[in-house]
Order: C-alpha cells, then sequence, then structure tokens
C-alpha cells in the first residue's frame, strides 16, 4: 500500500509540473488576446489537486483510513491483553 501511494504521488507530482510547463508554454506562444490556454492551464493546475484531496478526504471518511484502524486493533488487542492479566 505504501508503495503504491508513493507511486500515485510521484504521477501527481509529475503531473502538476507538466501543468506548469504546459502553463509557460501556452503564455509564451498563444498570441491571441484571451489567452484561454493559459488560463485553462492555471485553472487545471488549482482544480486538479484541490479534487484529489477531495476525493481522498471522502474516500478516508467511507472507508475508514488505514492508521485508525491499525490504531483502533492495536487498543484493543492491548485492553483485551490488561483484562486477560486482571482475570489471572
Amino acid at each position: 500500500m505504501k508503495k503504491t501511494k508513493r507511486i500515485l504521488a510521484l504521477i501527481g507530482a509529475i503531473l502538476l509540473l507538466l501543468l506548469y510547463v504546459v502553463a509557460f508554454a501556452a503564455t509564451v506562444l498563444d498570441h491571441t488576446s484571451d489567452m484561454r490556454y493559459w488560463k485553462a492551464a492555471v485553472a487545471a493546475t488549482i482544480i486538479i489537486p484541490v479534487l484529489i484531496w477531495a476525493y481522498s478526504f471522502v474516500y478516508r471518511l467511507l472507508k475508514g483510513s488505514d492508521k485508525d484502524s491499525d490504531d483502533v486493533n492495536k487498543n484493543k488487542a492491548d485492553a483485551s491483553d490488561k483484562n486477560d492479566s486482571l482475570h489471572k
């Protein structure tokens, strides 16, 4: 799971970098007055990371994060160990 997250983070970083390169190229190469390609690249640079964060946030809310479930399972195991030692 950790390796998958790293790969996805690297892909996301590369995509964001490409968006900045496209925005720069659009600024230099687009000689129209409205500069719609530059505006689209800048909007995508802002919107895409926000959407990724929102999707991951909703996913964690619906599924429950692995870290939280590991902590809960560890606490349950610790509590049962304490109860077992008290009853002996």
